[in-house]
């Protein structure tokens, strides 16, 4: 994490395609929990090279039992929804890839630029599994419900346009300037948010409903989540998957 004036920027890099797992969590939190301690009016979250992120580390999460899996799920919906619950401005710089996991972090920021290196989307359906309370409601509550068939029931991995298109993502650049462009809305998030009090009451306000419905179904829908990871088709899809990872 730095500081560029009021702005406090997280490029992650946690290895191969930014996967998510523990390390990656630990990260995530520490700059929500610490970011406005060292003076930032607003945050900006990007990756690496022509990774956002790649999603969950299914490599390292797949020999998991039901209990160890539901802890790690859990924990990930908790720190996702600290960052979108942050009353602090959030721009998600999408420098590239942001698929499955990776649009769910990019989901919890207020405004999303994608670069047109990279192609974003929530292919889970693809591999069989579902989605977590924590990735429902603030899908249903960031793009128009027409979208919603082609990006959670579809599962479709998008490119910038088709995202953009379809109000996943908010606005497109070119790689060489998303990093220039991201603090410079980052920036303008900050002198409405330094008028006063409103832009956090109002963020507070229209985040606490989606916030309040994912922890309503937040048991139910994790044990339906953990049905589809431990499924047939799931766990021999992931396998496929996984054995083409570590052969890469």
């Amino acid at each position: 994490m730095k500081l560029s004036g009021d702005v406090a920027i997280l490029r992650l890099n946690n290895g191969k395609a930014n996967s998510i797992d523990t390390a990656f969590l630990d990260q995530l939190e520490r700059f929500v929990r610490d970011a406005p301690d060292i003076g930032a009016r607003a945050m900006v979250i990007t990756g690496y090279d022509n990774f956002f992120s790649a999603g969950l580390s299914l490599p390292g999460l797949f020999g998991l039992d039901r209990d160890a899996m539901k802890a790690f799920i859990t924990r990930f919906g908790a720190v996702m929804l600290s960052l979108y619950a942050s009353p602090l401005p959030v721009v998600a710089a999408v420098n590239g890839h942001a698929i499955a996991g990776g649009c769910v972090l990019a989901l919890m920021a207020d405004l999303r630029i994608m670069s047109d290196a990279g192609k974003i989307g929530l292919n889970e359906v693809k591999l069989g599994m579902g989605l977590p309370s924590s990735v429902l409601e603030p899908l249903r509550a960031t793009v128009p419900s027409s979208s919603l068939r082609t990006i959670a029931l579809e599962g479709h991995v998008l490119s910038a346009e088709d995202a953009l298109a379809l109000g996943l993502v908010d606005e497109l650049c070119p790689r060489a300037e998303i990093d220039t462009l991201a603090l410079e809305r980052a920036n303008e998030l900050v002198k409405i948010a330094a008028s006063g009090g409103g832009f956090a009451q109002v963020k507070t306000a229209l985040r606490r409903p989606v916030l309040e419905a994912a922890a309503r179904t937040a048991e139910e829908e994790t044990e339906r989540w953990l049905d589809s990871w431990f499924s047939e088709g799931a766990r021999r899809r992931i396998a496929e998957l996984v054995g083409k990872l570590t052969r890469k």
